[in-house]
């Protein structure tokens, strides 16, 4: 049986037009006069979890970036400086006396 995106428990095959059909027809028959404003409240609903949505991901991202700035100035105070001294003590006789082939 080819999968469908959405399905319904007792829409095995997904929903076809003959079942967008029959939910339109029992909305209708339910909410009768109402069915506008049903309409007008569930689009206001999905707008504002809509916006509540983005209002959490503002807050995840500047979250994100306060612990980014922790981090970089956490790092800049914890590096060590390179000592130029003990690089120099590693290494007698310089740069230059690199192992180069004869």
């Amino acid at each position: 049986m080819p999968s469908t995106p959405l399905q319904l428990g007792f829409f095995s095959g997904g929903l076809g037009g003959w079942e967008v059909a029959v939910l339109v027809l029992l909305g209708v028959l339910i909410f009768g006069k109402r069915l506008p404003e049903v309409g007008k409240s569930i689009g206001k609903g999905i707008v504002e979890f809509k916006k509540g949505l983005a209002g959490v991901d503002d807050d995840i991202d500047a979250q994100k970036k306060a612990q980014d700035a922790k981090r970089l100035e956490a790092q800049k105070t914890d590096s060590p400086s390179i000592n130029t001294d003990t690089v120099a003590e590693a290494d007698p006789a310089g740069p230059d006396s690199s192992s180069k082939p004869a």
